[in-house]
């Protein structure tokens, strides 16, 4: 392994530091989604239960113990949920915006290490080949070809080495980059439904059938009506 690496030069070293970063994302991120991944349907119930009984301490107590980007935004509406309903969906839109740094946190850095390996790689083939036809010019003809042919070869481990990260590298970043939205779209869609959940619990006002001849009259309007004259 150290010999490999000492073959490849200076390119080959920060083809593995790539690599191990590349790897720290992978494991971070993939432990993240772990970690945020809960029942939603079944913390939705709970919650709409304990919203019913007004119990708002509960509910926000639930919220914090299942850390989890639904969990977040409720938490927010459950904090505004004396506002307007207009309010509080607006207040709900801008926490969920918040949310997407965090889910999309280190993958551009992932992204170019998938990009940049092959490509130092390749400048690790292409300068491997100049030193080895540097010592095969400097030998002239009569040289030992075989020296040509190690160069090229120690200079073709930087190449492999550069896609050997690329690959895995590329998988990982369209995983998480298609959970990352998957999870976007799914929180856009809740919007609307934890509003009406905020909301439901609320007492409305309920009206009732009052006769006419209760409201009293504005002292300030005579009445009009003239009393028939009795026959």
């Amino acid at each position: 392994m150290f010999q490999l690496i000492e073959q490849g030069g200076i390119i080959m070293i920060l083809i593995l530091i790539l690599s191990v970063i590349a790897v720290a994302i992978i494991v971070e991120r993939l432990l993240y989604f772990r970690r945020i991944q809960t029942d939603e349907e079944q913390l939705i119930s709970r919650l709409k239960r304990t919203l019913e009984k007004r119990h708002y301490e509960e509910a926000l107590s639930i919220c914090e113990s299942n850390p989890a980007p639904i969990t977040n935004l409720m938490r927010v509406g459950i904090e505004h949920r004396n506002y307007a309903e207009d309010t509080i969906k607006a207040t709900i839109t801008d926490a969920a915006s918040m949310e997407v740094p965090r889910m999309e946190r280190y993958l551009s850095f992932l992204g170019t290490v998938a990009h940049i390996s092959p490509l130092l790689g390749l400048l690790g083939t292409v300068t491997g080949n100049i030193q080895a036809f540097g010592v095969l010019g400097d030998f002239g003809a009569v040289g030992d070809p075989s020296l040509l042919a190690r160069g090229i070869s120690e200079a073709l481990l930087t190449t492999a080495a550069g896609i050997i990260v690329s690959i895995p590298a590329i998988v990982f970043y369209n995983y998480l980059v298609s959970r990352v939205n998957h999870t976007i779209i799914r929180l856009e869609n809740r919007v609307s439904e934890l509003v009406m959940l905020l909301k439901g619990p609320e007492q409305t006002v309920t009206r009732t059938t009052v006769d006419p001849g209760d409201y009293p009259r504005n002292p300030g309007i005579e009445s009009t009506e003239t009393p028939f004259p009795s026959l």
